[in-house]
């Protein structure tokens, strides 16, 4: 999940403002975090404190209801309802958001079963469903099998032929727009922060991009010791701590 939050904050600044500078500075001065760490640690925290995902999604959102680059149109009315229901969502949000189920469920099938979970609270739309299983899947398979063939052959399950697929630079927020991008940028790279640079310079929804980027690199090539020292310097405490204690108990290898 660090991976995550690494390209989140390496892409906030861009998110409205796209770079394709591939030497963009990793962490430019205003960088922070945005809705894509906050509601990752939120999941994070659900898994080790046996919450509902539904219940820590909104006392994490709660706690911070003005990150930088606001939350989408969509999940603000959720937040803002009475009843908090679904709403047939397919944004990227599912996909951003789910990395720490891939750690702390010991199969697949139980890893699809709670990426499930963590998309339906909101989006409960097959595709944003799809591109929770996509994102959770593809890492519980690196952590076993570390390699761009693993990339290859579990992405291809969610998404025919991705990596045969033009993508545009414009701006898309849903889940068959962004995943399959992000599986295809991952195969093409050679190091965690050569993964984070190749996304965020994609441009589009860069803190996105770069955010399910991360969460597929960190279990391929491992995460330098001083980018993660520097991300996580940038999170409050409460969020680091949930950080902290979920890495201690879930082990990226």
């Amino acid at each position: 999940m660090t991976g995550a939050i690494i390209g989140d904050i390496a892409g906030s600044i861009y998110e409205f403002h796209n770079t394709r500078d591939y030497n963009f500075p990793l962490f430019s001065e205003g960088v922070s975090y945005t809705d894509d760490t906050i509601c990752t640690v939120a999941v994070a925290d659900a898994i080790l404190n046996g919450k509902t995902y539904k219940d820590s999604v909104l006392e994490w959102c709660g706690k911070y209801p003005h990150p930088m680059g606001c939350y989408g149109g969509g999940f603000s009315k959720w937040l803002r309802s009475p009843d908090h229901e679904p709403y047939n969502s397919f944004g990227n949000g599912s996909a951003m958001r789910v990395s720490p189920v891939a750690y702390a469920f010991p199969t697949m099938e139980k890893v699809l079963e709670e990426a499930g979970k963590t998309a339906a609270i909101t989006h409960n739309h097959k595709e944003g469903i799809k591109g929770a299983n996509a994102v959770a899947g593809v890492i519980f398979a690196l952590r076993e099998s570390p390699s761009v063939d693993t990339v290859l052959d579990v992405g291809n399950t969610y998404y025919p032929d991705f990596q045969k697929r033009e993508y545009c630079h414009g701006f898309n927020e849903t889940c068959q727009g962004t995943v399959p991008l992000c599986l295809k940028l991952v195969l093409d790279c050679t190091s965690f922060e050569d993964a984070v640079r190749k996304a965020v310079s994609w441009g589009g929804d860069s803190d996105t991009i770069g955010a399910i980027v991360g969460s597929l690199a960190e279990p391929l090539f491992g995460i330098p010791e001083g980018l993660e020292k520097k991300a996580l310097s940038l999170l409050p405490e409460d969020m680091l701590s949930v950080v902290k204690a979920f890495k201690e108990k879930y082990p990226v290898r």
